[in-house]
This record gives structure tokens, sequence and C-alpha cells, in this order.
């Protein structure tokens, strides 16, 4: 891995190490052990805007591991996203922009609530259905 990309991909364990640590609550497994991954598909192959989160043409993201949601608030504050440090610093706080499962309707980049555990399943189905009823292609690697 180059040294930026190992750079990116610590820097995301950290920050969940840290919030995780500070809410008192979470599980930085995930974030940590997804990191790798998550970096790649983030930088590599999504297609997205972090300046019109709302962009029709835009890849989803579903992400139906709440308690690891530290590592998407860390994509997406890293990539630009209206999600601040101190955002981060407020992980799992009551009214804070980062709880503990993500709301669609409060976190920019957020693509659905994710509740039960499972949801995502549905969540990711229901988003390719409505894609595809609604006309646009979804993004493929090279394109």
């Amino acid at each position: 891995m180059d040294p930026i990309a190992n750079l990116a991909v610590n820097t995301i364990r950290t920050l969940a190490i840290d919030a995780v640590q500070k809410a008192n609550s979470g599980h930085p497994g995930l974030p940590m052990g997804s990191a790798p991954m998550a970096y790649v598909l983030w930088h590599k192959y999504l297609k997205h805007n972090p300046r019109d989160p709302k962009w029709p043409d835009r890849d989803r993201f579903v992400l139906s591991a709440g308690h690891g949601s530290m590592l998407w608030y860390a994509l997406l504050h890293l990539t630009g996203y209206d999600l601040s440090l101190d955002d981060l610093k407020a992980f799992r706080q009551w009214q804070s922009r980062t709880p503990g499962h993500p709301e669609s309707f409060m976190t920019p980049g957020v693509e659905a609530t994710t509740g039960p555990l499972g949801q995502g399943t549905g969540n990711a189905v229901g988003t390719q259905w409505t894609l595809g009823k609604s006309g646009l292609e979804p993004h493929r690697q090279g394109e």
C-alpha cells in the first residue's frame, strides 16, 4: 500500500477508535478491520460528490452495521462531506449528526436509515430497484 493510502487507512482507524472511546459506546472492530477495503472502494470506485450529496447519478453506499458506523462517518469526513471533526467527536450523543445508527435525514452522505440488523439488505435491494425504475443506471467499473 502506498504511503498516502496507508495514512488514510490509519486515519480512518484512529478516528473510529477515538470516537468509540469518547462515546464509551459502539464497536471499533468494523471500522478498524474494514478500513483498507473501504478506502479502496471510496477512493477508486465509488462515484460521489461531497458538494452535492443528493446528486442523482451517484453510487449508493449502504452500511447495515450501525454500531460500526464510525467507518462511514470517517469516510464522509475525510472525503469532504459536511461532517466536521466536532461532529465525529459527538458520535452517539443525543441529537448528534453522528448517531449510533446512521439516519439519512441527519447526516449528509448517509443514504438510508439502517435501524435493525439486516435492514441494509432491504435498503440495498430497494435502492437498486428504484434506480432501475427511474431509468438511472448503476455505476460500473471503468465508467
